[in-house]
This record gives C-alpha cells, sequence and structure tokens, in this order.
C-alpha cells in the first residue's frame, strides 16, 4: 500500500514522520547510554578563555529551538554575547542584585541549601566564559498592531533550555544555570523590546583546569518516578 508523502488536514499541510526504528534490545541499549552520557553533566563555574567558534554557538541555539512548543510559537528568544565590555557590564549589575538577594530576600535556609554548591554573590563566569547565552521568553506578539498572547510561554522556553543545556553538553561545552532576580537589567542591557523578560542565563565555555564541582548525589529513580502498570 502506498503512504502519502503529505496530507491536509485543516486545510494545512502535514507531512509524513520519518524515525529509526529500533528492536527492543537497541532501544534499551541506546536509552542507558544516553543515561550514562548526560549523568556527566555538570554545573561548572570555572572557565577557561579558550575560545569557541561562533557557528557552535549558532548550532547550539538551532537545537534549543527544536523544542515543542505551546501552538509551535516558538516564545523565545536566545541572545548569544561574546562583546567583553557587554560581559562586564552584566557581570557588574548581576552582582548588584545577587548582593541584595543574599542580603534581604534570600531566607536562612536557602543560604543554608546553597552552601555545599560553593556559590556566593561573586560572578565572574558571566565574563570569564568566551559566550553568554541569556534565553528571553516572548510573552506576546505585535501582529498589525493588534497584542497576542503566547501560550505557555514558561512551559515552552523552560523545556528549549533544557534542550539548549543538553546541546551544550553534547558540544563538550560546560555551562550554569543563573537567575539574578530581578532580571530586568538584562533586558535593558542587551534593548530587548517589551514583549520580552530574562528568563535565564548561561555561561558557556571549556572548563578551566583543573576545575571541581560539588560532590552531590542526584536522587534515586524510585523518589524521582513513579510507575502504574
Amino acid at each position: 500500500m502506498s503512504v502519502e508523502k503529505e496530507i491536509l488536514i485543516n486545510g494545512y499541510t502535514h507531512v509524513l514522520y520519518k524515525s529509526e526504528a529500533y528492536t527492543a534490545a537497541e532501544s534499551i541499549a541506546k536509552s542507558e547510554a544516553f543515561y550514562n552520557w548526560i549523568d556527566t553533566r555538570r554545573s561548572v563555574r570555572e572557565y577557561s578563555s579558550q575560545p569557541i567558534a561562533k557557528s557552535v554557538i549558532e548550532n547550539i541555539i538551532k537545537s534549543a529551538s527544536t523544542a515543542p512548543s505551546g501552538a509551535h510559537k516558538q516564545p523565545w528568544t536566545f541572545c548569544a554575547i561574546s562583546n567583553e565590555e557587554l560581559k562586564t557590564q552584566m557581570r557588574l549589575a548581576a552582582e548588584v542584585e545577587e548582593r541584595e538577594t543574599y542580603a534581604k530576600r534570600m531566607s536562612d535556609r536557602w543560604r543554608a541549601d546553597l552552601a555545599p554548591l560553593g556559590t556566593d554573590t561573586n560572578k565572574p563566569f558571566i565574563e570569564d566564559a568566551p559566550w553568554v547565552i541569556v534565553a528571553f521568553k516572548r510573552v506576546y506578539e505585535h501582529e498589525d498592531n493588534v497584542k497576542h498572547n503566547n501560550y505557555y510561554v514558561n512551559e515552552s522556553i523552560g523545556i528549549a533550555c533544557g534542550m539548549l543545556i543538553s546541546a551544550i553538553h553534547n558540544a563538550g561545552l560546560v555551562t550554569l544555570t543563573h537567575t539574578p532576580s530581578p532580571m530586568n537589567f538584562l533586558a535593558k542591557l542587551l534593548e530587548r523590546p517589551s514583549n520580552e523578560r530574562a528568563f535565564l542565563l548561561l555561561p558557556i565555555g571549556y572548563p578551566k583546569h583543573p576545575a571541581y564541582v560539588p560532590d552531590l548525589n542526584r536522587k534515586d529513580l524510585d523518589e524521582v518516578a513513579v510507575f502504574y502498570e
């Protein structure tokens, strides 16, 4: 039986989905290999000055932008910064907010939970990393002078940022997720439009040698999953 390469649904073209077929054993092996690989990913705060080709950053962003999104609105903008002066301005502004957070906004319990991670108000990685990506969520769009809200914006950009982090790891690079709060200064420094809100800041680079990370354990499967069979 022949299969059409494309069909119309509600008047819109749908194309035939193509995927690789694996045996059950192959699926088990591939899923285990992927887990073992992704489990090596760590948040790194010490960066080498080794340069990264712009094309690598472009490919990472394109990979992130394959993420699913509400009604396929793709409500994100990824700003990639390598300009040294701009990175310095971003670090100084971020540290102002961090000092305020540690001094006044953060509870004692929060500070205690952060202690094992070795983080503080100093954010040298914003300057040290060759590239910084700031992910902005696009809350709404202007079309024909009419404001249209996007759908499931936080969920959509959250998924995209997860894929961004995986793409960074796949390229042999490291990153960490930084969320100075509030982050309005990033929109101002990067001259972003009013419909965009800063969601996440990620320095990207090669790890400094030697680089050290906290000796942490991830939760076991039975702590994060419930199966209904």
